[in-house]
C-alpha cells in the first residue's frame, strides 16, 4: 500500500499532468480559434486567478466559472463572445448537459436579422452539437431530446429525424413525462399514424397505473390528457377517412370523408424587387381559415447539399461557430389571411448574414400539410389527400406526402438592383398569378378582391418549367 506522503505526491503529479494539458493543448486552440477579438466585452482572456486553477486541473469549477461569464455576455447582448465560451466549457466539462442545451438554442434560435428571422445556417452546427452532447452524456435523456425538438420545431420538415431523437431520449429513465407525449405528434407528422396510436395506448396504460398508485393530481391530469389526445386520433382518423383508405375495401370512395374532393389551393405567387435585397412577395392561397403559413427560402441556386425547400440539415460532423460567409439562406413563412399573402422582405440591414455573392438565386415556395394546423389539416388530411393545386401539387418532393411546391429565379444583378437592373424593376412570377385587388369598406376593413384578368407585370414572366415547379417539372 502506498504510503500517505506517496499518494498525495501521486495525486499532486497528476493534478500537475492534468493542468499542463488543459494549458498547452486545450487553452492555446481556444485562444487561436475560438476567443473573441472584437467583443464588445473586451475579450475573455483568463484572469491570473483562473490561469492559477486551470493549472491544477480544476477543469470542471473552470467551467463553472467561465460559463457564469458566459451568462453574463448574454444580458449584454453580446451573442457572438458566448459561442467561444460555450465551445471552451464544452470541452472543459463534457457532462456540463446545460451548456451543450443553451448553445445548441443559442447556434438555433438566437442569431437573427432584423425582422427576426434566425440564421438557418447555424442549423447544421446546432445538430452537431446537439449529437456531440448525447454521445457525452448518454445516461440523460436531455440532449437526446433538444436534438429531437431542434428537427421537430427548427427544421419542421424532416419528422423521422426528430422521431429517431425522441426514442432515445424516451429510452432514458429519467426523460419527464410531459415530454414522452410529444412523440405522437411527431410519429403523426412523420406520417406513422399507427406508431402514434401504439405509443398513446403505452403511455396512457402507464399513466393509469402511475394514477391508481398515487392518486396525485399531476397524475390524473396527465392520464385525462393523453387519453383526450388518443380521442382525438381516433376521431380524426375516422372522420379524414384515414382508417377507410387502410380497409382498402372501396369505403373511402362510397362516403364522404372530410378530406373529400381534394381542395384546390389555387397558388400562385410574385416576387418584385423594390430595392436592393428588398422583396415584395405576393400572391394566392384559396383557404379561408386562418392559420396557414407558405415556406418561403430564398437561397443560392448553388447552395451545398440544398434540396427543394430544405437542405440535408444534419451534414456538418463538426461544431462551427462561424456560419459560412460567402452563402445566402433566408428563410421566413408567408402568414395567410383573405386568401392571400403580401410580405416585404427586406435583407438590406444584414448584409453579413444574406451577402448575395452568387449569380443566382432560387425563391421557393412550400407548403406540407404534415405541418398543417389541426382545424386545416382535417380538410387537407396528413399526407395532403384533401388538398389538390392545378399547377403546383408535387408528390416526388417527401415521398408519402402530397406538398404544394413553387420555384422562382432571380439573378444577382436583379435582387442587388445593378447593372442593366439599376433603372428597371424586377419582377418574377408564376404564369397563373392574378394580381390581387383591395379596396376599403367604411369600417376599414381590408376586402381581398382576386382580378378578373392576369394583368402583366413588368419583367420577367417565367412560364412553367423546370425552374417553377409547375406542371412541366412533375414527375
Amino acid at each position: 500500500m502506498l504510503s500517505k506522503k506517496k499518494l498525495l505526491g501521486a495525486i499532486a503529479v497528476l493534478m500537475v499532468l492534468q493542468g499542463a494539458f488543459s494549458n498547452f493543448v486545450v487553452m492555446p486552440r481556444y485562444i487561436k480559434d475560438f476567443l473573441p477579438k472584437t467583443s464588445s466585452s473586451g475579450g475573455s482572456a483568463l484572469s491570473s486567478e483562473l490561469m492559477f486553477l486551470q493549472l491544477f486541473g480544476f477543469r470542471e469549477f473552470l467551467a463553472g466559472i467561465l460559463w457564469v461569464r458566459g451568462d453574463t455576455y448574454f444580458e449584454s447582448g453580446d451573442y457572438d463572445a458566448i459561442l467561444p465560451i460555450i465551445r471552451m466549457v464544452t470541452w472543459l466539462d463534457p457532462h456540463y448537459v446545460d451548456v451543450y442545451a443553451t448553445g445548441m438554442w443559442h447556434l438555433g434560435y438566437n442569431f437573427t436579422d432584423e425582422e427576426s428571422r434566425s440564421d438557418r445556417r447555424y442549423i447544421p452546427y446546432a445538430l452537431a452539437l446537439g449529437k456531440e452532447g448525447a454521445e457525452n452524456n448518454s445516461d440523460t435523456y436531455e440532449m437526446f431530446f433538444e436534438t429531437g425538438w431542434m428537427w421537430f420545431n427548427k427544421v419542421d420538415d424532416d419528422y423521422e429525424n426528430a422521431v429517431k431523437w425522441f426514442n432515445e431520449a424516451n429510452k432514458r429513465e429519467d426523460m419527464l413525462n410531459a415530454r414522452r407525449n410529444l412523440q405522437a405528434v411527431a410519429l403523426q407528422r412523420a406520417g406513422d399514424l399507427k406508431g402514434a396510436i401504439d405509443w398513446y395506448g403505452d403511455l396512457l396504460k402507464k399513466a393509469e397505473t402511475l394514477w391508481k398508485e398515487t392518486a396525485d393530481y399531476a397524475a390524473r391530469t396527465n392520464r385525462d390528457t393523453i387519453e383526450g389526445n388518443l380521442d382525438n386520433l381516433l376521431v380524426r382518423l375516422s372522420t379524414r377517412g384515414t382508417l377507410a383508405q387502410e380497409r382498402n375495401d372501396g369505403s373511402y370512395d362510397k362516403f364522404p370523408y372530410d378530406t373529400k374532393p381534394p381542395f384546390d389551393v389555387g397558388f400562385s405567387v410574385q416576387a418584385v424587387v423594390e430595392e436592393s435585397r428588398v422583396v415584395r412577395v405576393s400572391g394566392t392561397w384559396n383557404v379561408l381559415p386562418v392559420g396557414t403559413r407558405i415556406r418561403f427560402v430564398l437561397r443560392d441556386a448553388d447552395f451545398p447539399r440544398a434540396k427543394e425547400a430544405g437542405m440535408e440539415w444534419d451534414y456538418s460532423k463538426e461544431v462551427i461557430l462561424d456560419p459560412p460567409k460567402g452563402l445566402t439562406w433566408m428563410q421566413d413563412g408567408l402568414f395567410v389571411k383573405h386568401q392571400q399573402f403580401n410580405r416585404k422582405i427586406d435583407m438590406s440591414r444584414d448584409p453579413t448574414m444574406y451577402p448575395c455573392v452568387s449569380k443566382e438565386y432560387y425563391l421557393e415556395f412550400y407548403y406540407n400539410p404534415r405541418s398543417a394546423a389541426a382545424h386545416i389539416q382535417d380538410k387537407f388530411g396528413w399526407n395532403g389527400e384533401g388538398m389538390t393545386d392545378k399547377n403546383f401539387l408535387r408528390e416526388d418532393i417527401r415521398p408519402g406526402t402530397r406538398v404544394v411546391f413553387a420555384r422562382l429565379k432571380l439573378t444577382k444583378d436583379q435582387l442587388l438592383r445593378q447593372g442593366e437592373w439599376l433603372d428597371k424593376t424586377p419582377v418574377v412570377a408564376t404564369a397563373n398569378y392574378i394580381p390581387i385587388k383591395t379596396q376599403n369598406t367604411s369600417t376599414g376593413e381590408l376586402i381581398v378582391v382576386p382580378g378578373l384578368r392576369a394583368d402583366k407585370p413588368g419583367g420577367v414572366i417565367p412560364r412553367p418549367g423546370p425552374e417553377t415547379g409547375g406542371a412541366a417539372n412533375k414527375k
